[in-house]
């Protein structure tokens, strides 16, 4: 599934960063930017499904319950400065046009570090999976009905700008962005991976997996339906709505078709191509945080492969699959050398030394 997101992350950052002219008033880049409202909740949600596998095995080997926070939490505060960093790689490299603003711009990279942050403060107040579950689905639905008012009639003003665009993403603009990636609403697909990773990884799950993930898909289906009959109300609970960007009706539909994709990926990996053998998209999923960290330089950053809106759709097709090959390669070489630096380093000193 990351390497999914991976794939929707790459046609979507290409299109929109190539395309040019009557290419961006087809119906060709809304179907692309549709797709695009995909990876953020994809890679936020899986990151809840693994945080609950790492928790749930560091509780079966014994490990007290204050380690397994502050073992989460710390991995979590690396993800975060890892986004820091990611910012002040982008604000160099885009010099001399990047405003120096840029540095303080929220990431998904600072979000995802947030949300395993306060996943480990809310896996520290109980100790069952079941528990755990409950709690993590009411703080995504907190999460996801206060989002609302945060971006409008509630919205924290006394905080200075950089601190509030983490609460509602409004950075130096006064007004929240939907392009930025704030605690309210996408920390709540977080809890949400979190509440389906303790189920899935339960004692039943792991015995039954294909009714686990048919479940799933089952309950996809269901909650993008209950997101639409509750969006087709006559009355609204929040005086200012917004479907598309803040109601809870679309974290809904969007948590039910991340579901649906837990069943897909294990019939994929189950009865498809994943059988064949090797997967680029695999690969890409097993090193999503290098190939995010690259692939925006040389789509968006100043080392682009092609330029910047300027594109016809064939054009800009052809340089998505040149990212998505250079992508995949050096996933597969990040794996093979993943624990081999000191092997590396003496072959390196060994052919230096026969050299001379």
């Amino acid at each position: 599934m990351r390497g999914l997101a991976c794939l929707l992350m790459f046609q979507d950052h290409c299109y929109d960063s190539w395309l040019g002219g009557a290419a961006r008033d087809t119906s060709f880049i809304k179907w692309s930017e549709l797709g695009g409202t995909l990876p953020a909740p994809l890679f936020l949600f899986l990151a809840g499904i693994s945080f609950a596998l790492v928790t749930d095995r560091l509780r079966s080997k014994g490990v007290p319950a204050s380690e397994i926070a502050s073992t989460t939490i710390r991995r979590g505060a690396e993800i975060f400065a890892f986004g820091l960093l990611f910012r002040l790689q982008e604000f160099v490299l885009g010099q001399p046009w990047a405003p120096w603003t840029d540095l303080l711009r929220v990431d998904v990279l600072n979000t995802i570090g947030i949300s395993m942050m306060l996943m480990g403060f809310a896996c520290r107040l109980v100790k069952t999976r079941g528990a755990n579950a409950i709690l993590a689905a009411i703080v995504a639905l907190g999460i996801s009905m206060a989002t609302p008012p945060l971006w409008t009639t509630w919205r924290p003003r006394v905080l200075p700008w950089f601190l509030e665009s983490y609460v509602n993403g409004v950075h130096n603009f006064d007004v929240p962005q939907p392009w930025l990636f704030p605690i309210f609403p996408w920390t709540a697909f977080a809890f949400a991976g979190l509440a389906v990773g303790f189920l899935i990884f339960s004692d039943w799950a792991k015995k039954n997996i294909a009714k686990t993930t048919a479940l799933c898909g089952a309950g996809g289906v269901a909650l993008f339906y209950l997101s639409e009959w509750i969006d087709e109300r006559p009355g609204h609970l929040y005086s200012v709505y917004d479907y598309w960007h803040t109601s809870p009706e679309f974290f809904l539909a969007r948590v039910g078709i991340l579901l649906g994709l837990i069943f897909l990926s294990y019939v994929w990996c189950r009865w498809g191509a994943g059988q064949w053998g090797f997967s680029p998209i695999i690969a890409l999923g097993q090193n999503s945080l290098v190939v995010y960290w690259v692939h925006i330089e040389f789509v968006y950053g100043r080392f682009s492969i092609m330029t910047k809106r300027a594109q016809t759709i064939p054009r800009a097709s052809f340089g998505l699959l040149v990212i998505f090959v250079a992508m995949v390669l050096l996933s597969v070489a990040r794996s093979r050398w993943k624990g081999r630096g000191a092997e590396i380093f003496a072959w390196f000193r060994h052919t230096r030394g026969v050299a001379a």
